[in-house]
């Protein structure tokens, strides 16, 4: 019989024995919990790096009375807000290898003269390595100077009536979305980016801004106050909304979705521009204003922030690091007769 303190010794060299024995034959073990705790570490240090972001910009809200939830990350019914730096665009494109996009754009009367540099940027930013139709609309179809597109990138041109009125130019652009939303875009792509022709892209813009319904805060008034939205308020327009209602003003210069979601939209845009017309009454912001409408009683699943439709003429331009989507330098007047 050994003495106790052999005993003692031998039991934990025996025990030792088994540990060493057992991390030899669970090595996965081990490494995977190193490996979770890296992961850990890498997510917490993104986590404060958006947070940190996120408080640069309020504190930028030092000067003046500005409201806070167009800064926010998150609206209040959980649906994200896109700032730079809150996403791993690496992921996601592997997510949306295969994805189909299109990109929605009119361009009639003086306006053609800007699809040539939009489509030039949008080869260079939108959507780069994904598969892209751009369908084009105007009724200057022999005029439209086709940019080299890359593989995988189909450019449609489709014939439109030019409508005298700008403000009618506009709201037929919801009426063109109807029928091409529900007779040709379901078998061609996945999802639809509507955009405004005036404008280019100045950076990255990818499938971060791919959603089920997706808006963009208008950049001149995403520190605003609800009660100082100009959207309608005439209770006679089929755009009428209270005072008392309203998250943010959305501008119509950048909107998307799945194809069926944009359906049902312009369906239900097109459907209040027809009631105004009966009424012998037009919404405040044409279809800009029955978008509004529409996406505060069906709200978008993401929201893009003014990094995505920026002005350089407009105020608090200290609040977006990233410039992506901006609004060509023009005299409105001239344009529009």
């Amino acid at each position: 019989m050994l003495p106790p303190k052999a005993y003692v010794i031998g039991t934990l060299v025996v025990f030792m024995l088994y540990i060493v024995g057992f991390c030899i034959q669970n090595t996965e073990l081990i490494f995977l919990s190193k490996q979770e705790q890296t992961i850990h570490w890498s997510q917490k240090v993104t986590e404060k790096t958006i947070e940190l972001e996120h408080c640069e910009r309020k504190l930028l809200l030092n000067s003046g009375k500005k409201r806070k939830m167009g800064l926010n990350v998150l609206t209040p019914w959980l649906a994200p807000i896109i700032w730079d730096g809150i996403y791993d665009i690496k992921i996601l494109d592997n997510q949306h290898n295969g994805t189909r996009i299109g990109l929605f754009v009119f361009a009639v009367k003086k306006y053609i003269r800007f699809l040539r540099p939009f489509l030039e940027s949008a080869e260079r930013y939108f959507m780069v390595g994904h598969k892209v139709t751009y369908y084009v609309f105007t009724e200057k179809v022999n005029e439209v100077v086709k940019p080299k597109v890359a593989d995988g990138r189909i450019l449609q041109i489709h014939n439109v009536v030019a409508d005298q009125r700008w403000q009618d130019v506009s709201m037929r652009r919801m009426e063109a979305l109807t029928i091409f939303t529900k007779e040709h875009m379901p078998n061609e792509i996945d999802y639809l980016l509507c955009a405004d022709v005036d404008m280019v892209f100045n950076d990255h813009v990818g499938v971060e801004i791919l959603g089920d319904l997706v808006a963009t805060l208008h950049p001149g008034f995403f520190l605003s106050e609800p009660e100082s939205f100009p959207y309608e308020r005439r209770p006679i327009s089929a755009a009428y909304i209270p005072y008392e209602h309203g998250d943010f003003y959305y501008m119509a210069a950048l909107y998307g979705g799945k194809v069926e979601e944009i359906y049902k939209l312009s369906v239900a845009c097109q459907k209040g521009i027809m009631e105004d017309k009966k009424n012998y009454i037009e919404a405040v912001w044409q279809e800009e204003s029955h978008l509004n409408r529409y996406l505060l009683y069906n709200k978008p699943t993401k929201i893009l922030s003014p990094e995505y439709l920026w002005d350089a003429n407009l105020t608090n331009g200290e609040f977006i690091k990233k410039k992506r989507f901006l609004a060509v330098q023009k005299d409105h007047q001239e344009v529009r007769n």
